[in-house]
């Protein structure tokens, strides 16, 4: 009784706010074990994200009990005579609002109210198969916790992002990209199975050979055409330790070529190449021994000046070899025989060795520094573009020795992965060329800076230019993480894949009512007025 008397305190509200003309038996028809919210709290919180550059209110908020609770709340609003929006929310890391609705309800996936799913229907944390080496983990659950599960089974998944604290919903609705993309794949490369709430609120099980065109639509899909409630990922064994090596180049041709033949080992045997391929850019003096460059020594800092660079800048290559205790012996040879097929600048390695755990957690740590300075809940004007390999150079003259002048404001990271370990049925876009660039302007907005160079206006128009100047010179990226404000400029993003990403909407989702904040379908509810 008290919590359906909760619940209609819930849909009166709802009424009330902006004059939701929702019939208040379709949600308290529902019977849902979770708990929809409205407490200012929850409310706030899934009003923001990581890029705190948009604001949207939603109505209510639900924390799920089970994945039937979320079907159950999509299938009322899409049967509904004038509905509403339901928008998944993960860890809340979106930069321009993507997980916000202001006219529904959010769903946080990554709530921390476990101990309320054991029994629900929901698994109280991921289940790891020793045998077929992998693990099924709720939509919600965040990286590092199946991380942590899968070690104690001495496993591990083999793709990941540099920063684990995303959920794996989240990530898999983009693509989920770091160094072992070249290898491995994206995230969304290495999934064997999906179970997903469309938005019709069918709770469906997908995979290569069941539902198979929902499979493949949902896995860099954006959010739209289902909601991930479990997904079985694949793992490997988990090595023990990481050789964690950064090496210096003042010469752009010279570093993208080492990067390329790095990549292009991906083939090749694991004592012959390394596991992982990053690198940055250095344009700001500071930025070398930065927040997310910390690896160099602050006893014997790296210093521009001091290493000749080209225009002011450096370019640094990072890569780690993998391997266990009894390699020991081996992994120097390995390691040495590798450096030695590289251009860099001698004299400019720099090596660390630790814990297979502790590098991928690498950046948390970083996150709790700048947390302690009230430097980490800024906006971040972030923008990620996949670059073509033939258009590089060009891109390097005009943003990297260009537009940035001697500033950016955080890192920069670049990097290339091999196309042929994405998935062309997915529905995530990348450049056409066989190998391709990340490129990531990963910049924190300080209205407080001095030189005015670091404001989120500064910042956000310094972006445009640079996509400005891509258009310009004929260079076709792709952003990663897209942002647009108009569905012809997601027609232009999404290019002949666009018939068939409208299709699958069609299918999945009819009345557009998922994951509408990445503004790329209108929602069909029947109001007389949409605010987005």
């Amino acid at each position: 009784m008290a919590s359906k008397l909760l619940l209609t305190f819930v849909i009166c509200r709802l009424l009330s706010t902006v004059g939701l003309t929702v019939d208040p038996l379709d949600l308290l028809r529902l019977g849902i074990e979770g708990h929809l919210s409205v407490d200012q709290a929850d409310v706030e919180t899934a009003s923001l994200d990581f890029g705190r550059m948009s604001r949207a209110e939603p109505l209510a908020v639900l924390h799920p009990a089970s994945a039937e609770d979320i079907a159950q709340v999509v299938r009322a609003a899409y049967g509904s005579g004038h509905g509403f929006t339901v928008s998944a929310r993960g860890h809340g890391h979106s930069i321009n609002g993507q997980a916000q609705t202001s006219n529904g309800l959010v769903i946080e996936m990554s709530g921390g109210r476990r101990e309320n799913w054991v029994g629900s229907g929901l698994a109280s944390r991921p289940q790891v198969s020793e045998k077929d080496q992998y693990v099924d983990a709720w939509g919600g659950e965040l990286w590092i916790d199946v991380l942590k599960s899968t070690l104690e089974h001495g496993l591990s998944p083999k793709s990941w992002t540099d920063y684990l604290y995303l959920s794996v919903g989240g990530t898999l609705s983009n693509g989920g990209i770091s160094g072992q993309a070249f290898n491995h794949g994206p995230q969304i490369s290495n999934v064997y199975e999906l179970d997903v709430v469309t938005g019709k609120g069918e709770l469906l099980t997908c995979s290569e050979k069941q539902n198979s065109e929902l499979f493949h639509a949902v896995l860099g899909g954006l959010g739209q055409f289902g909601i991930i409630t479990r997904a079985r990922l694949a793992l490997e064994p988990a090595p023990q330790r990481v050789r964690w090596i950064r090496v210096l180049y003042s010469n752009f041709t010279a570093f993208t070529k080492d990067q390329e033949y790095l990549v292009s080992l991906h083939g090749h045997p694991s004592g012959k190449k390394f596991d992982y391929v990053e690198g940055f850019v250095i344009v700001d003096e500071g930025l070398i021994n930065n927040w997310r460059s910390s690896f160099f020594s602050p006893r014997n800092p790296v210093k521009i000046s001091t290493v000749g660079s080209d225009g002011g800048v450096l370019y640094c290559l990072e890569v780690t070899k993998n391997y266990f205790d009894y390699q020991i012996d081996t992994v120097d040879q390995e390691v040495e025989a590798l450096l030695r097929k590289l251009d860099f600048i001698p004299a400019t390695v720099f090596t660390t060795d630790l814990p297979y755990v502790d590098f991928l957690d690498r950046v948390h740590k970083a996150e709790l520094k700048l947390r302690s300075k009230g430097l980490w809940e800024v906006p971040h004007p972030w923008l990620n573009l996949f670059v073509p390999k033939s258009k590089i150079a060009d891109f390097d003259r005009g943003v990297f020795k260009g537009i940035l002048g001697n500033k950016t404001s955080g890192p920069i990271l670049i990097y290339p992965m091999n196309k042929n370990k994405w998935d062309r049925r997915s529905s995530a876009i990348t450049p056409d060329e066989n190998v391709f660039y990340l490129v990531a302007f990963l910049r924190s907005a300080l209205d407080s800076a001095p030189d005015g160079m670091q404001t989120l206006e500064y910042l956000t128009k310094q972006n445009h230019q640079i996509l400005r100047f891509c258009d310009d010179a004929g260079i076709n990226v792709k952003q990663y993480l897209p942002h647009y404000a108009t569905q012809e400029e997601w027609m232009h993003h999404f290019g002949d894949k666009w018939s068939l990403f409208r299709q699958r909407k069609s299918e999945f989702d009819p009345r557009h009512i998922l994951a509408t904040g990445q503004r790329i379908f209108e929602p069909s509810l029947g109001l007389t007025t949409m605010t987005w």
